[in-house]
């Protein structure tokens, strides 16, 4: 009987306990990639699309962003960079592990290639983050909110540990964890970047364990990888919130004791206009993905009047890191 009456009891509390509102993140990465990159993260922020950005600091346009991020008192973390274009560490760039011949990062797929082949030094990459952080410092004059990895090389092998490292140190409290609910479902996704992004999520699952043990945090779920560039819209983005929501369980709702319970999201995108050619990048030229439309879609996407809506409609509250 006691055992029956508790179970009706727990049923009833589930029954009525409000449904959960969610605190959502919207970081638009590559702040400083080009001026056109940074006058669509600004449209966009201004418009309600995005919340909080992520700042390149060794971008050709990274000091304009840095005082633009001030004008318009949007929230600003560290994007480090540890594949595209030059160190920040003056000793690092030359005869570097992190450098090719030019003096410039291997890439994304170099710099894991490097990795595997334990071609990298990690005192050097701990040199490079921590370079990286105090010139945000000189240029925002506050700590980053959160700090995440350009390509996430911040969760790959090795490299996670200097990583957690250093945001213990420093006491950053905030990092990205790339493990997305639904990514094996969309079919959208070509085979390489299915692979790609499935590697990712492994890597960043394999981080969470030392991220723990140096105390670091990040929202409860990610979301992404399967909305970049032409493959975000409207219905994907209100499907990729309902798999965020679906991700929160039972156990967490029955956890909140009686209160409305609050799931916590991080929704990476890459808004802005088109980069002109020759402008923009990070000592190399802007990418492809940067001169495409891909940018512009993301931002107009993000803009969208019913998009807006659906956050209000569904108790989506967009906040910044410095707010979790």
């Amino acid at each position: 009987m006691w055992l029956w009456t508790n179970v009706c009891n727990t049923v009833a509390a589930i029954a009525i306990m409000p449904p959960p509102r969610m605190m959502l993140v919207v970081t638009g990465d590559d702040f400083g990639y080009c001026p056109r990159r940074n006058q669509g993260i600004v449209d966009c922020f201004q418009a309600g699309g995005i919340s909080n950005v992520s700042l390149l600091v060794n971008a050709c346009a990274t000091k304009e962003a840095a005082h633009l991020a001030k004008r318009y008192n949007i929230p600003v973390g560290l994007h480090a960079n540890l594949s595209e274009g030059i160190p920040v560490c003056l000793s690092l760039q030359r005869a570097s592990t992190l450098v090719n011949e030019h003096g410039f990062f291997l890439g994304k797929m170099g710099f894991r290639h490097a990795l595997e082949r334990g071609q990298l030094s990690m005192k050097q990459v701990e040199l490079e983050l921590k370079a990286q952080v105090t010139l945000f410092v000189e240029l925002t004059g506050h700590l980053p909110h959160h700090m995440d990895g350009h390509q996430h090389i911040h969760v790959l092998p090795e490299v996670c540990k200097v990583f957690a490292q250093v945001l213990s140190d420093l006491r950053i409290p905030y990092t990205r964890l790339p493990v997305e609910p639904g990514l094996h479902n969309c079919p959208w996704l070509p085979a390489h970047l299915q692979s790609f992004y499935t590697q990712v999520e492994k890597d960043a699952k394999d981080s969470i364990p030392i991220f723990k043990r140096y105390g670091i945090r990040w929202p409860d779920v990610y979301l992404g990888l399967t909305t970049m560039g032409q493959d975000m819209s409207v219905s994907r983005l209100q499907m990729a919130l309902g798999h965020a929501l679906a991700a929160f369980t039972t156990a967490d709702t029955c956890s909140s004791a009686g209160n409305q319970p609050v799931v916590t999201a991080e929704l990476m995108v890459h808004p802005g206009y088109p980069s002109h050619p020759q402008e923009g990048g990070c000592g190399e030229g802007p990418d492809d993905f940067s001169q495409s439309a891909d940018r512009q879609h993301e931002l107009s996407v993000l803009r969208d009047p019913s998009l807006l809506a659906h956050y209000s409609q569904e108790r989506v509250q967009l906040c910044a890191f410095k707010d979790l």
